[in-house]
């Protein structure tokens, strides 16, 4: 395997290996350290480990902190989903799941520290993200790049 692009001969997507993700710090992070790879419910298993980082890290940072994370977290996810992609050949593949950690961020920031109230914007969150519901499809549909990566989230 190419170390630049997972892609069979035929132009179709392979699917990313540990190995080939771990390979490239921008892969690490489009795939939100290795959460993304997990089928089926990539996206599911980012928003868990964002949720796992947020305890870990962000539940007791200051707010200008964790708004300045975030900013910092979405730029550079921007650049990170858009190389990842066009080396996967696919600008939004599922694995990618940095949008999602970030996304989640929000709003666990946003909403109450309780479990029942984080754990509730969690199923929000996901229904949303696996649905798609206007405007949220209208720029997924068209914006095939690391921000529309990002923005749709």
């Amino acid at each position: 395997m190419s170390m630049g692009n997972p892609q069979h001969a035929s132009g179709s997507t392979r699917e990313p290996t540990v190995g080939w993700v771990f390979r490239a710090p921008w892969r690490i992070l489009a795939f939100g350290f290795g959460s993304g790879l997990p089928h089926p419910a990539s996206g599911t298993w980012g928003a868990l480990f964002a949720w796992l980082l947020w305890f870990l890290l962000l539940r007791h940072a200051s707010d200008t902190l964790v708004g300045g994370i975030l900013i910092v977290a979405f730029a550079v996810g921007c650049w990170a989903c858009h190389v990842t992609g066009r080396e996967l050949g696919h600008p939004d593949y599922g694995g990618m799941v940095w949008d999602e950690i970030v996304a989640f961020w929000l709003v666990l920031w946003l909403v109450p520290a309780s479990f029942g109230a984080q754990f509730l914007a969690f199923v929000i969150f996901r229904a949303f993200d696996i649905t798609k519901p206007p405007p949220i499809h209208f720029f997924d549909a068209r914006i095939k790049n690391g921000f529309g990566v990002m923005w749709d989230d």
